[in-house]
This record gives structure tokens, sequence and C-alpha cells, in this order.
């Protein structure tokens, strides 16, 4: 949607969006913090209040990935389910486009080429064809796989016996770590403590990959302020945003020749 006094001014995220994104980066910097200091023991605050706070993030992490965010995605376009996939595969799935995109960062990076447009708006349909980094689309998809393994993880690590609504979901899951644990000559309730930590440190480093080296460029900062404040975004930067624009309309031969001769029916008769 653009503002009437600047056309070039659209709106890059939804109040949803923004409130999606901040919570989810306030919940998984408190669950880092807490996690690191309920295993290594950093004395900076006592264990119960750590504690504490991590199982407050917790549920707050998983309604913002696995409720708030499906919903902000597939509400975003208007259609039926074919758009919305549609809008899904354009927005969110690491493509052929975006393969191109990201060698021409890569070549970029040695100082061949221009950096390429990650921000794409089609002006005709008033909406973005994509607004990611193309890294950014690959490392959705592990965030979402780790957030899933965490959470799985940290089910057993809180209770081993834990239940919903009767069912024995901690048993299950100890259980499955039965079939692979042995292999790293670990018992289930290690396993899953050892993969918790590693998920972790995936989420450090996936912080620093999406903060400190993607939005490592002055030019791309403005996109923090979008996100978490305005949700607009100037278009009229070229730098790192694309417009497509609507392909001109065909003229019929009769309109040209009007246009440009009224005697151009009668030069084809002679």
């Amino acid at each position: 949607m653009k503002p009437k006094d600047n056309p070039m001014v659209v709106e890059r995220y939804t109040v949803l969006d923004r409130t999606a994104h901040t919570i989810h980066a306030a919940a998984m910097l408190l669950l880092i913090i807490t996690g690191f200091k309920i295993y290594a023991g950093w004395d900076f605050m006592s264990f119960h209040n750590a504690r504490a706070l991590h199982m407050i993030a917790v549920p707050a992490l998983l309604a913002v990935n696995w409720i708030l965010i499906p919903y902000n995605i597939f509400s975003a376009t208007e259609g039926g389910v074919q758009e919305k996939i549609a809008h899904f595969m354009d927005h969110y799935v690491f493509g052929p486009e975006d393969a191109k995109r990201l060698k021409a960062i890569i070549l970029n990076f040695f100082g061949k080429g221009e950096y390429p447009a990650f921000t794409i708006y089609d002006e005709v349909s008033g909406h973005y064809k994509t607004k990611l980094h193309p890294l950014m689309k690959i490392l959705i998809v592990l965030e979402g796989t780790a957030i899933f393994v965490i959470a799985v993880s940290g089910i057993v690590i809180y209770r081993l016996d834990w239940a919903l609504l009767g069912l024995p979901i901690g048993s299950w899951i100890l259980s499955a770590g039965d079939l692979v644990a042995p292999a790293f000559n670990m018992s289930s309730l290690q396993f899953y403590r050892a993969l918790h930590l590693l998920m972790t440190y995936f989420f450090v480093f996936e912080l620093v990959v999406h903060v400190g080296i993607l939005e490592f460029n002055p030019h791309v900062w403005k996109h923090h302020k979008t996100i978490f404040w305005s949700g607009k975004e100037d278009l009229s930067d070229s730098r790192y945003a694309e417009i497509v624009k609507p392909k001109p309309k065909h003229l019929p031969d009769s309109e040209l020749w009007h246009d440009s001769s009224e005697k151009a029916p009668e030069a084809l008769k002679e």
C-alpha cells in the first residue's frame, strides 16, 4: 500500500509483522542468555530466575513462530489457496532467481559486478515479489527446523513425564531418543541435552549471520527501523530495491496509424 503523499513509500511490514519479529527477537535473545546461565552457571542472576524467564520465553517464541507468523504469511495476499501458495513460494522458498542473486552477491564480494536487489516490488499488483536476502531464505528453513528440534528436546529436559491432554509426550520423545542415542554412546536424555545445546549454538550463529554479516552494510540498516518501528520502505533507493514496472500496452495497428499519420492506410493501398 502506497501513501498518497509519496508514491515511492510502501508498507513493507504490517503491525502484526513487526509485532511478530519483535517478540521473536526478544524471546530468542532471552532464551539464549538464560539458557547459557542454566547450562554454564553464569553468575549474573539466580538459577530460579533464569529458569522462570526461560519458561516464559518458550511459549512466546513458539506462539509467534507456529501461530502468528504463519497467519501473517497466508493472510498477506488476497485470493484462494493457489495465490497464497504462490505468495509463500516467492517470498520464503529459495529458488532459481534467489540462486542467481546469491551468486551475484558472492561475485560482488570479490569486486565483480554490482550488488543485486533482494527487495523486488511489483508495481502492477501493488505487492512485494520478495523482500528477503536470498541467504535468509535458506536460514529460515534451518531456523524453523532448529526451533522444532529445540522445542522437542526441551520438553524432556524440562520434565521427563510431560503430558498433554493425557498423552505421554515426554515418554514418546524419550523412546524415540532411545533409537538414536546409543549410536553416540549416550542415554536418551543425554542425547537430547546435547542436541538442545547444539541448537542453541546454531541460534547464536544465525544471529551473527543475520545481524552481523547480512546487515553489515550501512545502506541496509534502514530495514531495522522498518521491521521494528515504521513498517515503511522508500523504494526510490535503487541500491537494494527493484521495481517491476507494468509492461507498455501494445496498440492495434489502426491506432498506430491514427496516431502517426492519417494517410497510412492509403499508403498501404498504393
